[in-house]
């Protein structure tokens, strides 16, 4: 994990430029820092810049830029199988200097070609520049795990791991995005990732698994080098898909427990993060250590199923209690940090977490992101599920309803997904993920309103929803979160469930396997028998890092309530006296509790970033 920042066009950067753009990136890479220069055969000035967080191979000799033969790259991420393809080149005659992944990966590029990417399993977001032919190639990972923004000037094109790296290269911040600042405010985080748009006007970020290709002559073009299939195996047994679950995760593991500096596990009393720790600690016998937040509220508390994994795997175990103390002060912290608002509540939560984290020494952090968009898991999976089956097989449907009438119906609050028939009646609402979107631009100065959206990719109903926020709503929100919460902290975040094989093998089961008895993730508990504690594979509860905004602010105290009410950039957009009204109120919403925090993450990050 490290920091990545770069310039093509008709200006060199000044030296100035160049030292306060590393400076700004040296949280994400405290370790060394480094820059090259060139002149293209056709006259375009090229910068790469690297700030580097040491996790495998701690010598300089690994330090960035790096080259291979005439090629130059700048990278971001860790590529995990790294020595299976270190081992192939050998094999090819390829000699190394380090034991570096970075040296593998442009090895394997120079080898093999761009093509090589399809072998290639990590996370990542590099630049590599070519002395041959001055062409430059700035590529992302399939899920988007690590950031590259680009910010098209008249001068040239920038490209850096945050906001505020390109703003130092180019001398200058650029505008923010009221659009996409009220998308964020009116239509909440999973709106973030709709469009191209981002906090900064003319700021957009390099798609996920897309290559752009900067040649020689000046052309450009953006090529996709992965795109996901869904093709459900109908001669799959159930017992095939969950051997199959249970050898890909404990390969997408152990090929991400690969580091020289120890690591630490985020851990919930679900199923996600245990399976990650049990399969660590009984599989791999790995030393694990967890860390927990512990919540007072009971929506969200899960100390028995924490404390039963505990006990039953025997691994070291950490909690943090969340604090009050220094709300609005950390909140601007993060928001200049992130460059943006704190996209939700569990984010400042979770933040909390590396913290704790970060002063017990580690520098990687593991974390189950991904399980839920790849097994089931969200509430309305359950309704989608119901729909499904009532064609597919309505004997199975009848038995499902049962189950869920039973099992689940008490645990929904979301009033749309209360109704087991909701896709019955509708197949198209998604009234629930934009909750009470058409109240709270009711309190806005000026109309605004923008519908909610998603991506055909041509899967079944369930499984195309699960792709959205997969690709779109959920996951690249809780990317770029772990990423800026991680760095702020100096770690690296890794992610055992975005693995490509795992991806295609989910995607391939058949949806009558997903749910049993009105439990999400079927096919993942039943591969996680005998590995992970019986009780947390039984639970019906999810619950994850989260808390109530009042849990964290006390807005009865009159420094809170002033700071809230103090005239503000705010105020352009929102009715003073809404929210006035809003902070009276003697209990909030789920939905009301999530506006208060873009709320107050937007008053900071207009007085911060203005």
């Amino acid at each position: 994990m490290c920091g990545i920042a770069g310039y093509i066009g008709t200006q060199e950067l000044g030296r100035g430029r160049i030292q306060a753009c590393l400076q700004r990136m040296e949280r994400r890479g405290p370790d060394a820092a480094g820059n090259h220069h060139w002149l293209t055969p056709t006259g375009q000035h090229v910068h790469l810049l690297h700030t580097r967080l040491s996790i495998i191979d701690l010598d300089p000799r690994s330090n960035q830029p790096f080259n291979v033969g005439s090629r130059w790259i700048a990278f971001n991420g860790e590529l995990y199988n790294y020595l299976e393809l270190k081992s192939d080149l050998k094999s090819r005659d390829r000699t190394f200097k380090t034991t570096s992944d970075t040296e593998v990966l442009l090895t394997a590029i120079d080898e093999f070609g761009w093509e090589v990417l399809d072998r290639c399993e990590g996370m990542w977001a590099f630049a590599t520049y070519d002395e041959r032919d001055g062409s430059l190639v700035l590529c992302r990972d399939l899920f988007g795990e690590k950031p590259l923004y680009l910010w098209q000037r008249e001068e040239g094109l920038y490209f850096a791991s945050e906001v505020k790296a390109l703003a130092a290269l180019a001398g200058i911040w650029p505008q923010i995005n009221k659009n996409h600042l009220l998308r964020y405010l009116i239509n909440g985080y999973k709106s973030l990732y709709k469009t191209q748009e981002t906090f900064f006007l003319e700021v957009k970020e390099l798609p996920r698994a897309s290559c752009l290709f900067i040649k020689p002559d000046g052309s450009r073009n953006f090529e996709c080098y992965w795109q996901p299939q869904s093709v459900e195996d109908s001669k799959m047994s159930y017992a095939d898909a969950v051997a199959k679950t249970k050898e890909l995760l404990i390969e997408a593991v152990r090929i991400r427990m690969r580091s020289d500096v120890p690591m630490a596990f985020c851990m919930s009393g679900g199923i996600d993060s245990n399976s990650l720790i049990a399969i660590a600690h009984r599989i791999l016998g790995i030393d694990v250590h967890g860390f927990t937040i512990v919540n007072t509220d009971a929506r969200y508390e899960e100390q028995e199923m924490v404390d039963c994994a505990v006990r039953d795997l025997g691994v070291r175990h950490t909690p943090i209690c969340l604090s009050q103390e220094n709300f609005l002060d950390n909140l601007r912290t993060l928001v200049a940090s992130h460059d943006a608002p704190v996209y939700t509540i569990s984010y400042y939560v979770h933040w909390q977490l590396m913290q704790a984290m970060a002063a017990h020494g580690y520098k990687v952090t593991v974390s189950g992101t991904g399980a839920d968009e790849l097994f089931t898991g969200y509430y309305d999976h359950h309704n989608l599920y119901l729909y499904e089956l009532a064609r597919i097989d309505p004997s199975l449907h009848q038995q499902s309803l049962k189950d869920w009438m039973m099992y689940q119906s008490e645990t929904v609050r979301n009033p749309y997904l209360k109704d087991p028939d909701l896709y019955f009646k509708n197949p198209n609402c998604r009234d629930h993920i934009y909750l009470n979107n058409s109240l709270f631009s009711s309190w806005l100065k000026e109309e605004w309103f923008e519908p909610f959206t998603e991506i055909d990719y041509g899967f079944s109903f369930l499984r195309n929803r699960m792709a959205n926020e997969l690709f779109v709503e959920a996951v690249p929100v809780i990317l770029h979160e772990d990423d800026s919460n991680a760095m702020f902290f100096s770690m690296e975040n890794r992610s055992p469930f975005l693995d490509k094989n795992l991806f295609q093998h989910a995607y391939s089961i058949p949806l009558p396997y997903l749910i049993k008895k009105a439990r999400a993730k079927a096919v993942l508990r039943d591969a996680m028998k005998h590995i992970v504690p019986s009780p947390i594979l039984q639970s019906y509860r999810k619950v994850g890092f989260n808390a109530p905004v009042l849990d964290l602010i006390n807005i009865d105290s009159q420094d809170a309530m002033s700071y809230i009410l103090d005239d503000g950039l705010i105020y352009d957009f929102f009715s003073k006296q809404k929210i006035y009204n809003l902070l009276k109120c003697e209990s909030l919403s789920n939905s009301e509790s999530k506006f208060l925090f873009y709320f107050l993450n937007s008053k900071i990050f207009l007085e911060t970033l203005t």
